[in-house]
């Protein structure tokens, strides 16, 4: 019987579920995506689906992972023994986030020392993409490698796989005292000095301000509503089976409910500082350019390494604030990627019994020779495009709808209601149930008329491109890896686990 580690302290699992939440989605997906829906048309949703599917979502699946101390392949299937494709699905929406992850972070890598000497020079566009990325012009070709990316990344999979060694307690959960205090201090002097500077107000009204026939238009509205609640899913890290492997290390006595409340909240709040930050230096950049906000040049991506690099030019003390900021997503990516390598690694630890030196070698190494191979190259910001469009804004969310629909259809749904009242401090009851109800119909009417919309992009010529055959490619990997692995695993039996705390937890029952 294999022994089950547990988290140190609830303190512990709080700061490295946070670690999880509290990442480069924050600092440089979430205001990317605020810039591009038009700032304040953008925060509206986000928050609601903060309310409706954040909060709601992070205790189903806290809910699931300590009740049945697995990783997602093993949980789903104690939920249904059909539903373990489920969790493999999620291995492979893990696998992708975090091997094209991890060339963002060593972007960053490479901007902190860039920052020094701002070697960007005056047009950081020119410069992040034809001096330092380089960019094929052709998605499809697979280009040459780019020595620095390349050698920053390998840096970033070797101290990936050294925190995953160390295991819960002594990787995991050490790695994430350490990067959240560090990732609150460094960019908590970015914020304080970006509200100081000319312009910043207008900056902020950019934010704040929602534009309401963007949101509601058929036209705009559902790419916007997916993108929010994709959003949500990617920073809080549903969907892809992460909270369901971090709670599954969790005690039987843990308190649930105002742990996600915890996390959600410090991830919002966390993104709305990043977010007032972001556009503050939008800001000052557009008051000194005078040019209007939304007409400035970045986005997604850009903000941070097209934008920003060129705000800090203009900006009294750039180089300094240049570092801070770049560091910042550098401890950012390194708290929320080890949150997605640890999905593939309790699920096959779980699953097969294996050790974490032997998880590390066959599926910790081969993940790293992938996102090395494929990521680091002229063609790589392309690559990340498309995959991030695929995982994030579709596979997240299906992940999470899958998750929802998996509870209800079982039966289940109650008994895991009750299984999270038994330690919580906040109950549980009708508006826990409609939430989750309302959100699977809303988001499942967002899906169809974004697939639609795309369907229709690949029959206009002069919006189809490669990327979007990538897009359905990654899609359809994922899938496809799924019902493999359902067909593959469906007669072999569950292991029994043990934990740390001394109780027994029999993995090989299909019931709740």
């Amino acid at each position: 019987m294999k022994t089950r580690e547990t988290w140190g302290t609830r303190a512990g699992f709080i700061m490295a579920a946070a670690g999880s939440a509290i990442g480069l989605g924050n600092i440089w997906r979430f205001p990317g995506e605020a810039y591009e829906f038009g700032g304040g048309a953008f925060l509206v949703p986000y928050l609601i689906a903060i309310l409706t599917a954040g909060i709601p979502l992070l205790l189903l699946e806290y809910t699931i992972g300590r009740r049945y101390r697995s990783g997602p392949p093993s949980a789903f299937r104690m939920l249904s023994p059909r539903a373990e494709g489920i969790g493999w699905w999620q291995n492979a929406i893990a696998f992708f986030l975090a091997t094209f992850y991890a060339v963002i972070i060593a972007w960053a890598v490479c901007y902190v020392f860039f920052a020094v000497t701002r070697s960007w020079g005056e047009d950081s566009a020119m410069f992040f993409g034809v001096d330092f990325l380089a960019a094929s012009e052709d998605p499809l070709t697979f280009g040459e490698y780019r020595p620095t990316i390349m050698a920053a990344l390998i840096g970033v999979w070797v101290l990936v796989l050294v925190i995953m060694l160390g295991g819960v307690r002594k990787g995991v959960e050490l790695a994430n005292r350490i990067c959240i205090p560090l990732l609150v201090v460094l960019f908590g002097v970015i914020v304080i000095r970006a509200v100081t500077l000319d312009g910043a107000l207008d900056g902020l009204n950019a934010f704040f301000t929602p534009q309401w026939d963007t949101i509601t238009a058929l036209e705009t509205g559902p790419e916007i509503w997916l993108a929010a609640y994709g959003q949500v899913f990617f920073s809080l890290s549903i969907g892809m089976g992460t909270m369901i492997a971090y709670s599954s290390y969790l005690k039987k006595k843990a308190e649930l409910s105002t742990t996600a409340v915890t996390v959600a909240f410090a991830n919002s709040s966390f993104e709305l500082m990043a977010g007032i930050g972001v556009f503050s230096i939008l800001g000052f950049m557009s008051a000194q350019s005078g040019t209007a906000i939304g007409e400035l040049v970045g986005v997604g991506g850009g903000v941070a390494f097209v934008t920003f690099p060129a705000i800090l030019n203009e900006m009294p003390g750039g180089n300094f604030v240049g570092v801070l900021f770049f560091a910042s997503l550098v401890v950012a990516g390194v708290s929320s990627i080890i949150s997605m390598v640890i999905v593939p690694f309790s699920s096959v630890e779980d699953r097969f019994g294996w050790s974490r030196k032997k998880t590390v070698a066959v599926i910790g190494i081969p993940m790293a020779l992938f996102s090395i191979l494929i990521y680091p190259t002229t063609n790589g910001s392309s690559m990340v495009d498309a995959v991030d469009f695929a995982v994030s804004g579709y596979g997240l969310v299906l992940g999470g709808l899958a998750t929802i629909v998996l509870a209800f259809a079982t039966g289940k749904i109650r008994v895991l209601a009750a299984e999270a009242n038994r330690t919580s401090v906040l109950k549980l009851g009708w508006v826990w149930y409609v939430c989750l109800a309302l959100t699977t119909i809303m988001l499942t009417l967002v899906l169809i008329l974004n697939v639609k919309g795309q369907i229709e992009d690949l029959s206009d010529p002069e919006i189809a491109n490669e990327l979007i055959y990538i897009n359905w490619g990654v899609g359809g990997a994922m899938i496809l890896f799924g019902l493999v692995m359902t067909a593959v695993m469906y007669r072999r039996p569950l292991p029994v686990a043990n934990s740390e705390d001394g109780e027994s937890v029999d993995s090989g029952s299909a019931t709740a």
